[in-house]
């Protein structure tokens, strides 16, 4: 299969003639129709990870924002057959451990992360194992385009601002951050009825993020983030979202939020912080502030996420600024070294275009 590869850390990702993946007999062999180029392969291409465990061997097949059409099924697969369209979280659970079984697959104990435990979506065709316990069918009505759009960056927005932090109508949302994961977080706790302010230091996102619901925009370059949160919102923001994960975003995020506020913490960190932030402990403590982390989405989530793009509330496919072939990844990948990307860019042409 044609495959984008990365051969070494840090080096041009290169197009290679990749061998096809073999399906497991409780998994699918799925042919890719469109794949999301998220900063978190980014971040594996950097090397970044490995204190938390993850270190890719190489050769390697990023990618784990993926839609696409089943090529083949096991033969102990009962609930998807040839032909089906199909979506992943890209947290797979062996559906046995204590947190499987109680509906958390998304921190399974002996999770694999599609993309890094596994080939991913820069390939023509992926794998997906324990596939009736991970797959999701993706309705006719949603393309494959808009459901790579719905990839890691959609799909953890919602785990995290519907399941974690439990949103409500008329609070105030903060968003720091406004890459893929935070303006999808800016479109959902719009959908749901919270007033959302976005923070950034590039305007081009601000005006996206105004585009996808926020009601104000705040760029971060004036240094004065939390004295303007504080007067927009009367006191402070009820839920402050950290969509990057670097000490920045991190500490002005909580520092805006009032006494009992609930802080979600999305964004993974980079090497600069290598998972330690230092945080405003003396103000938690007396604030009574709430730390919440969240990882990905549980399968049993997505009908309810599905349902809502289905009725036209949320329109992950917005988020979508540029669709692009396999050979133009390299130079996403080059621009997110300076944060010049803006929404969500996809993967759907896959061969050679041939020349005149």
């Amino acid at each position: 299969m044609r495959a984008l590869v990365m051969e070494e850390l840090k080096k041009p990702l290169v197009i290679r003639d990749m061998p096809d993946p073999e399906c497991a007999d409780d998994g699918v062999v799925i042919k890719v129709e469109a794949n999301g180029v998220c900063r978190s392969d980014w971040h594996a291409w950097q090397g970044d990870w490995d204190w938390i465990g993850i270190k890719l061997p190489l050769p390697h097949i990023l990618g784990h924002e993926f839609s696409g059409i089943i090529e083949e099924a096991g033969k102990n697969v009962k609930n998807f057959k040839k032909g089906d369209r199909v979506i992943a979280p890209f947290t797979i659970g062996d559906g046995t451990c204590p947190y499987c079984q109680s509906g958390h697959h998304n921190i399974c104990e002996n999770i694999q992360l599609l993309g890094f435990s596994t080939w991913g979506g820069y390939g023509r065709y992926t794998a997906v194992p324990s596939a009736d316990i991970n797959l999701v069918k993706l309705p006719d009505s949603i393309g494959f385009v808009e459901a790579a759009g719905m990839g890691c960056r959609f799909m953890t927005a919602f785990h995290g601002i519907t399941d974690q932090a439990k949103v409500t109508g008329g609070e105030w949302v903060t968003v720091h951050g406004c890459g893929g994961v935070g303006l999808s977080a800016i479109q959902i706790a719009s959908a749901l009825g919270a007033n959302v302010i976005a923070v950034d230091i590039g305007e081009d996102k601000l005006n996206l993020a105004k585009q996808l619901g926020a009601v104000a925009a705040i760029n971060a370059k004036d240094g004065h983030t939390t004295e303007a949160i504080r007067e927009i919102t009367k006191g402070g923001a009820h839920v402050s979202v950290d969509a990057l994960g670097i000490t920045q975003t991190c500490q002005a995020a909580i520092n805006g939020l009032r006494k009992r506020g609930r802080h979600l913490q999305i964004g993974l960190t980079s090497r600069d912080e290598e998972g330690m932030i230092p945080l405003p402990i003396d103000f938690i403590v007396q604030s009574e502030i709430q730390l919440i982390g969240s990882l990905g989405m549980q399968p049993s989530r997505y009908p309810s996420m599905l349902s809502m793009v289905e009725s036209g509330k949320l329109k992950p496919g917005s988020l979508v600024t540029k669709t692009i072939s396999l050979d133009e990844v390299p130079k996403v990948f080059d621009e997110m070294d300076t944060f010049q990307n803006l929404g969500v860019t996809v993967v759907d042409k896959w061969e050679v275009k041939a020349t005149v």
